[in-house]
């Protein structure tokens, strides 16, 4: 899987297609959830797309502190169902992380993680801050993770 960054208005028209595409077949019709995909942040965020054959096989945004969260934060994590199996969910959440690091003076990265995915997280250095929420009504968790100085 070949990895790119870019901003809003770096996106080629077919990239911002499959990457809306995605997300919709993963957060709205697998996970049966009807919520506002299109929230108007994508155009402050960074998005890293995880590219296999041409094709936007997994995706995640960045956004800086004080855009989302307090601090530096990944989010709509998303890997294509027929391509987890390769690990490409800690391929593309390590690029993000790699990011941040380079880019942002930042000691934490903040998420809000879908509960069944606390371990994901875990194994990448995230830590629960809190307690159990609900988002769009699926019960998520704050994590953080502290950044090497």
């Amino acid at each position: 899987m070949e990895i790119q960054i870019k901003t809003f208005k770096e996106f080629q028209l077919e990239e911002l297609y499959q990457v809306l595409q995605l997300r919709t077949e993963v957060f709205v019709v697998e996970q049966d959830c009807v919520y506002q995909d299109l929230d108007g942040l994508d155009q402050k965020a960074i998005h890293v797309l995880g590219k296999k054959n041409g094709k936007i096989v997994a995706y995640t945004r960045i956004f800086k502190a004080g855009d989302y969260f307090k601090n530096p934060s990944i989010g709509r994590v998303v890997v294509k169902n027929e391509e987890r199996k390769y690990g490409y969910g800690k391929i593309i959440m390590n690029a993000s992380i790699d990011y941040i690091q380079s880019y942002y003076n930042a000691a934490s990265i903040e998420l809000s993680a879908q509960s069944y995915l606390i371990r994901f997280y875990e194994d990448l250095g995230f830590v629960s801050t809190g307690e159990e929420y609900l988002e769009d009504g699926i019960p998520h968790v704050r994590m953080l993770c502290k950044l090497k100085s």
